[in-house]
């Protein structure tokens, strides 16, 4: 049942983020260690990007979707981590109301976003595979194009129904959150009403954003493994394997945890615990989805050896 606070109740205008606080001390270690984390996530998602662009080898649907996959990793770590530094720096902890609502939309859309882009990814390994002479009519430049911006717009309605409905509950204190950033459940739980109904819209969401692309991204892999069991050569089906094998690691890498912390009950809700493994899909999968993608892609390695040697010519 809604419960509509007092009217003599006051409205918190602004949240008190607990983070990773500590002594000021441990504060500039993990400002450091932060920041650290941060520049080289932009780093090494920017030099894909940047990679993907100069390499004209690289002009397919398949790099085309790792460089939108790069671009909303760098959105994604920027929409928590600038002002958690700030917070860390400044030893000030508050965030607006304001405030709260944009980096909730921000990291609702930008994290929506990456669930169906892997969708997409999935669907293009299995076109590669599967009909690898239909490969670029199938996946046309403009479907591409299409694709993408589909992903980004579905990803923000879906994450303004979610910030629009946490948001607009009434918060008349206390306004402490104990997380790193405005995250939905986290912020909800202080409402001075119930919220169940916003609960089971969450859970909707969760299902539909988390279990349908895991289901999505299993058939195409099903059909994929069966095309590459019809490979008679074992150098044929490695191959087809491996240009596989780097989106399933980043797959695991970004469900796992996303699925821990967004589709289970929330009597099992441990805020401490959550901060932990909110913080490796945030940050650590940011860092961590360069580095698979280059360390096991050979036209990576050579788009970047290419340029490394041309500047070399420059100077």
């Amino acid at each position: 049942m809604w419960m509509l606070p007092a009217q003599n109740q006051s409205w918190v205008s602004e949240f008190i983020l607990v983070g990773f606080y500590s002594d000021p001390t441990s504060n500039s270690i993990l400002f450091f260690a932060f920041l650290l984390l941060y520049l080289s996530s932009l780093l090494g998602n920017g030099l894909i990007v940047t990679l993907i662009c100069l390499d004209s080898h690289l002009h397919t649907p398949m790099y085309f979707f790792l460089s939108v996959l790069s671009l909303l990793d760098m959105g994604y770590v920027t929409s928590t981590m600038p002002q958690m530094l700030v917070q860390l720096l400044a030893q000030s902890q508050t965030i607006s109301f304001a405030g709260c609502w944009l980096q909730m939309c921000a990291f609702g859309a930008l994290g929506l976003s990456e669930s169906i882009i892997f969708v997409i990814m999935a669907y293009d390994r299995y076109v590669a595979i599967c009909y690898p002479l239909h490969y670029t009519l199938i996946l046309s430049w403009g479907l591409c194009t299409r694709l993408a911006a589909g992903t980004v717009a579905c990803g923000l309605f879906l994450s303004l129904i979610h910030t629009f409905l946490t948001m607009r509950l009434p918060y008349c204190g206390p306004n402490i959150v104990n997380h790193y950033f405005c995250e939905g459940p986290s912020v909800r739980s202080l409402a001075c009403m119930d919220t169940h109904l916003i609960e089971m819209v969450d859970l909707v969401i969760s299902v539909f954003m988390v279990g349908s692309p895991l289901s999505l991204i299993l058939t195409s892999y099903i059909r994929i493994a069966l095309a590459i069991l019809k490979v008679k050569s074992t150098r044929g089906q490695f191959k087809a394997f491996s240009t596989c094998a780097s989106h399933l690691t980043v797959v695991i890498l970004f469900y796992a945890p996303a699925t821990y912390i967004y589709m289970r009950p929330n009597s099992s809700y441990s805020p401490e615990h959550d901060k932990q493994i909110s913080l490796f899909y945030n940050v650590f999968t940011a860092l961590l989805n360069p580095v698979v993608y280059s360390l096991r892609n050979k036209d990576i390695k050579g788009a970047f050896l290419k340029v490394t040697k041309c500047s070399r010519v420059a100077w």
